[in-house]
């Protein structure tokens, strides 16, 4: 098993939700609650973390590793961005960092990057 197995093994239970609360990295802003997420594995870029009005994030990165989450209803606390495209970009509700992940507005679910949040 790898290193990026095992660190999945301890976020995860055995249905494969969430086993710890999700909490922005920035501030003690909870997003999501136990159980409320399942883990998928999917590449999507989202552009790099700033905080509002820092200007455009025209750079990106690669992300395999999400909370998929069916209904918008199930967050805790969570910012969304403009339309782009056919998505919204999610950001912590509180400080307005982000993008932590981001909402499709087709199936009408919502993605949060594991790398962009902390688990406690």
């Amino acid at each position: 098993m790898s290193t990026n197995e095992d660190s999945i093994n301890t976020k995860t239970n055995t249905d494969g939700k969430n086993k710890e609360t999700v909490f922005c990295t920035f501030c003690p802003s909870k997003i999501l609650n136990v159980g409320a997420a399942t883990f998928v594995i999917m590449e999507f870029a989202l552009p790099y973390i700033h905080s509002k009005g820092e200007g455009e994030g025209n750079q990106q990165e690669t992300i395999t590793e999400y909370w998929l989450i069916e209904d918008m209803y199930t967050f805790e606390n969570i910012g969304v961005s403009h339309t782009v495209g056919n998505i919204k970009y999610l950001a912590c509700a509180d400080c307005e960092r982000g993008p932590v992940g981001w909402h499709d507005l087709a199936t009408k679910k919502s993605y949060i990057a594991l790398s962009r949040v902390k688990h406690e």
